[in-house]
């Protein structure tokens, strides 16, 4: 799977997927408000093809809207592309493999508008998901197309403008909630993954990069911590491939079991933050439960609830841990752990610089909107703000997920699972069902009534 290097304390921020990330998401964001002041819209940049149920219709309509798709591609090329040039990636093999990816995601995005796409589940994100998994595991892929597939990257551009689109006040009077039912959930996915994996003989440092993994936020989790706590360095690839395979399992399972059981959009959404391991992984499924609402009888709430709570559980309950592991875990390690010679001390100034920089973006993108929105009386929020400001934003967000999972599918092979041995799987493994248990408890049974009123 392809993952940013770990944190370089020479690095510059400005040579950092964050930075390039939030620059493209914010961007959008101020765009859209200048546009939306101005008498404009970004609708016309943030095309998305229209719902179809005549194939020949809809193949018609992307070719007179090709100028729209042409422009959005250039765009996000240019940036993505300076940000891929300064993280040091090839810029030449980088736009080849994101024309690929634009051009994939495009038909995987028309084929979720299909009139019937809701009742097949078949929501851009898994589709694109789906496709890349059979792609990377049957066909053989040129080497090249490695240099696009940056998951980090575009999962960081959608969680900025996932910001814009989450409303402040929900931010301000749910996060507590939030942090501390995520509190609880890390902590207690923490000690299980830990506790099992020294059981089974696996050493501290090792079990440390694993139990970080399956508590915070997967990848970026695991890279933060293996370089902390100075594991091996096998080991932080090991921790990222289990992560994946949880995540990809969970996109599945999550939506199809909070179906099962008729949850509310809001707190199916809150337990698939508590459950997740990735960020896109969660979103997606969350995004598809949220698709139930109005459709499957049963299912209460708004598509809308799925996602801020998803949001508010996994970007502001659950990610904002990564320095704070980071640091606890580098002073343990070196004041308990035996010495093997590498520096893991962790300062404030490295907690600041293992903080997941890109959640700053997602606040300010809040902050765009709300400022925005408090210009038009209420009466205007779906006849003004909706459709011209947030409207374009969340057709971007669909994209920027879209390239993620695709990204995500196209890197993953299920035959570097064999390597990664039976102890470190198991020892994940037993995390999943504390957590999975556990959170289902939290979002269902202790802050039930809360979930389901999310925003109401």
């Amino acid at each position: 799977m392809a993952t940013p290097d770990s944190p370089s304390p020479t690095r510059s921020w400005f040579r950092t997927e964050d930075f390039w990330a939030i620059l493209l998401g914010l961007g959008l964001v101020i765009a859209a408000a200048i546009l939306l002041f101005a008498g404009s819209s970004l609708k016309w940049l943030a095309v998305m093809p229209a719902k179809w149920s005549d194939p020949s219709i809809a193949i018609q309509k992307l070719f007179q809207d090709l100028p729209r798709y042409l422009v959005l591609f250039a765009l996000l090329a240019v940036v993505l592309g300076f940000g891929a040039r300064a993280i040091g990636l090839s810029l030449q093999r980088f736009l080849g493999s994101f024309a690929v990816i634009f051009a994939v995601t495009t038909v995987i995005i028309l084929l979720g508008m299909w009139s019937e796409a809701g009742r097949y589940t078949l929501e851009p994100p898994l589709v694109a998901l789906a496709i890349g998994l059979l792609l990377s595991n049957f066909v053989r892929l040129p080497a090249w197309l490695n240099e696009g597939l940056r998951v980090e990257y575009y999962v960081k551009v959608g969680i900025v403008l996932l910001g814009a689109t989450l409303p402040l006040n929900l931010l301000l009077s749910a996060g507590p909630v939030a942090m501390g039912q995520a509190a609880v959930i890390s902590l207690a996915t923490f000690g299980t993954i830990f506790f099992v994996a020294r059981r089974l003989g696996l050493d501290q440092r090792f079990a440390a990069t694993l139990g970080a993994g399956g508590a915070v936020c997967g990848v970026s989790a695991s890279i933060a911590v293996a370089g902390a706590v100075g594991a091996k360095k096998e080991q932080g690839p090991v921790a990222i491939t289990i992560v994946v395979f949880w995540a990809i399992v969970m996109v599945f399972a999550l939506p199809l079991v909070s179906r099962w059981l008729g949850l509310s959009t809001g707190v199916a959404g809150a337990w698939i933050g508590t459950s997740e391991f990735a960020d896109a992984a969660g979103f997606a499924a969350a995004q598809t439960y949220g698709g139930y609402a109005g459709k499957v009888a049963g299912i209460t709430g708004t598509p809308d609830d799925a996602v801020n709570a998803f949001t508010l559980m996994k970007v502001i309950g659950r990610d904002l841990w990564v320095g704070i592991w980071a640091f606890v875990l580098s002073f343990i390690a070196v004041s308990r752990w035996s010495d093997t010679g590498v520096d893991t001390r962790v300062g404030a100034g490295e907690v600041w610089r293992r903080f997941p920089k890109f959640v700053i973006g997602f606040v300010l993108s809040s902050l765009i909107v709300a400022w925005v929105a408090s210009g038009y009386p209420a009466a205007d929020f779906k006849r003004v703000l909706d459709p011209e400001l947030i409207g374009p934003l969340k057709n971007l967000r669909v994209w920027a997920f879209t390239f993620c999972f695709l990204s995500i599918g196209l890197s993953t092979r299920w035959r570097d699972l064999a390597a990664i041995g039976r102890k470190p799987f198991l020892a994940f493994t037993a995390g999943v069902i504390v957590n999975v248990i556990l959170g289902y408890f939290l979002s269902v049974v202790v802050f039930g009534k809360y979930w389901s009123t999310l925003g109401h």
